[in-house]
């Protein structure tokens, strides 16, 4: 059984090793990637603590953080061998910009030691007035620009202590006139250790993928023949540029004091590696009251910013989350979780989450 045991930690070095070198970015580098949405986590449980929980997400939501996690039940302490997790989640992002989020994700567990799950996400732009050269104030009517993905993932818990997720997502963003469609791999290890399973640690890779590019009848455009012979137009299809998806590395660990047997306090850390942006650092703490109440609270620093070029979530976050047993003597519930984010500009993000464990 320990020579199982090592094999899975190595299979997780592996991992680990083969991420780095992935990984290999700057800050530099900010700006060259698209399909930003991809980094929106639509999660207010693990939102409250700044998506800091590589180590220890679960269920339904792990499908965004770290796959490897939905093999494990989302409510704490549960040790089913099979659950059903269902999360539909909405986010008010910076409030102010008349943009959301949208979120749908169910996790199923096997009886194998595997699990398997689907999430959709989608984000709402409003409706955004049509403007031309010959009419910059509007012409009257209005647009959404489309962006949406959607995830199926899978992943195997080996003697309880080791599980290994891989997620395939397909990412669209479009336009009435003009798309962009691609595809990414995310992959991500958790390890959990202990008498009670105090100590858990994680890797997640995110957003391995192919380049995307826009391409499209709004790029065509109608110019004059060159041979200026005849007087009609030719129809010219400009090529967009393609760009990559913005790869992320998170390395967490987080650790469970059992106070009592109603009360525990989790630390968490967690270390992110941007290809394209400055790295991350940061910490929190969650307060959990049995199985009911969970309060927490997260802070996250840039490495390497200034006053004037740090990003939206630079700094602290909180949130909260209420559990109630649908049946008694049961892990059957359903939780209620919330998240705020403070920005800067704009007024902080909102989140609401809505689980359903059977």
């Amino acid at each position: 059984m320990k020579k199982n045991i090592y094999q899975y930690l190595l299979m997780a070095l592996l991992l680990l090793g083969s991420a780095a070198t992935a990984m290999a970015g700057n800050p530099d580098r900010q700006g060259e990637a698209g399909a930003y949405e991809l980094l929106l986590n639509p999660w207010a449980r693990s939102s409250g603590l700044h998506s800091m929980t590589t180590s220890c997400v679960r269920g339904a939501e792990a499908m965004f953080l770290n796959v490897a996690g939905i093999g494990r039940a989302s409510t704490y302490g549960a040790d089913s061998t099979t659950f059903t997790d269902i999360a539909m989640g909405h986010a008010r992002l910076y409030e102010g910009s008349g943009i959301s989020l949208s979120s749908f994700s169910i996790a199923q567990k096997l009886k194998s030691g595997g699990a398997i799950g689907l999430s959709i996400s989608a984000v709402d732009f409003g409706a955004i007035n049509v403007t031309t050269t010959n009419q910059p104030e509007g012409t009257g009517a209005t647009y959404s620009p489309t962006f949406f993905n959607i995830a199926l993932g899978y992943s195997q818990t080996f003697v309880n202590k080791i599980s290994v997720g891989f997620l395939f997502k397909g990412i669209v963003e479009s336009t009435s006139d003009v798309s962009a469609t691609g595809f990414a791999l995310d992959a991500g290890v958790q390890y959990v250790t202990g008498a009670k399973d105090e100590f858990k640690f994680g890797i997640s890779l995110k957003n391995i993928g192919s380049k995307m590019s826009f391409g499209g009848q709004g790029l065509s455009q109608s110019r004059q023949n060159p041979a200026g012979n005849y007087g009609y137009n030719l129809t010219y299809d400009t090529r967009g540029a393609s760009f990559e998806l913005p790869s992320q590395l998170n390395i967490g660990a987080s650790y469970d004091f059992l106070l009592n047997s109603s009360n525990r306090l989790t630390a968490v850390g967690n270390f992110t590696s941007n290809a394209f942006s400055r790295d991350i650092i940061g910490g929190g703490v969650e307060y959990g009251f049995g199985n009911y109440l969970a309060l927490r609270a997260g802070y996250r620093y840039e490495l390497g910013f200034d006053k004037g070029s740090a990003s939206l979530y630079t700094g602290v976050s909180a949130g909260v989350s209420v559990d109630i047993p649908i049946k008694k003597d049961t892990d059957n519930r359903v939780g209620i979780d919330y998240a705020y984010l403070p920005t800067n500009p704009f007024n902080g993000t909102h989140q609401l989450t809505v689980r359903i464990g059977l």
